[in-house]
């Protein structure tokens, strides 16, 4: 087993256990159940976070370098300490799907700007659910429905921050740090994008004009180099011919 194979075998059967976790977890925390009825959500959480246990430790186990590995997969490593940020997996059902090539088309460009846009919308929900799921049973919290809670989502993730949800306790102030940089940080993605589109635009409609006014210089030229031509012609055939004038050789000397 190599860990490429390990990705190729491994990849559906986790993307599949991220959007039963996100199911379940998003009936969980909705539906508001209380802890003495979620015995079946919680059978669904914790099977479906050792299946990512399992993943995490076939990955490193089946790496070359294994502290190389270990240091470049942290996020990894907070996905799976983190219940709330487990449906994170799903940008992997994103890259089995091709998402974004379909959609995005073939430059790189517009595969990137659709991951994003992907990314952008999970993160919102995630973040939507886990300040709900912290903040809705606590006393004087203002973020008590899934309506506020992607509405909170949507302001933070924007930057706007209008202020008429704001989470109180200590993991739902967590939740909006970390939209607020995964805002910057997607927001910051969408920027570049459409400052290159703009570049390209207008590099290609220069392009285009440099390459139009090259054509009409050559066809001017072209056309110039031909009445030179005809002129030069004309002027040869009516110059008048100066006669020859008869050779002299020298007298032949006699014998």
């Amino acid at each position: 087993m190599t860990p490429e194979l390990w990705r190729k075998y491994s990849e559906w059967p986790l993307a599949i256990a991220a959007v039963v976790f996100l199911f379940a977890y998003s009936m969980e925390v909705i539906e508001d159940v209380p802890d003495q009825s979620a015995t079946v959500f919680d059978v669904i959480v914790w099977a479906t976070w050792g299946l990512f246990v399992i993943d995490y430790l076939a990955s490193l186990i089946l790496a070359e370098r294994r502290l190389h590995w270990f240091t470049h997969n942290l996020p990894a490593l907070a996905i799976l300490a983190l219940p709330v940020l487990r449906p994170l997996r799903l940008m992997r059902l994103l890259s089995v799907m091709q998402l974004s090539h379909r959609l995005g088309g073939r430059r790189l460009r517009g595969r990137i700007l659709t991951y994003v846009i992907a990314v952008a919308v999970l993160l919102l929900y995630v973040a939507a659910l886990a300040v709900l799921d912290a903040e809705q049973n606590v006393p004087g919290a203002s973020i008590t429905n899934i309506g506020d809670a992607l509405w909170w989502a949507a302001v933070t993730l924007t930057g706007t921050g209008y202020g008429d949800y704001v989470p109180i306790t200590l993991v739902g102030r967590l939740v909006a740090v970390g939209l607020m940089i995964g805002g910057l940080a997607i927001v910051g993605v969408i920027a570049a994008s459409f400052a290159t589109w703009m570049i390209e635009q207008v590099g290609s409609r220069v392009a285009e004009e440099t390459e139009a006014a090259e054509t009409e210089t050559q066809s001017e030229v072209g056309l110039l180099a031909e009445h030179v031509a005809r002129l030069t012609a004309l002027v040869e055939e009516r110059m008048p011919v100066p006669p020859t004038s008869p050779s002299t050789s020298p007298p032949t000397p006699q014998a």
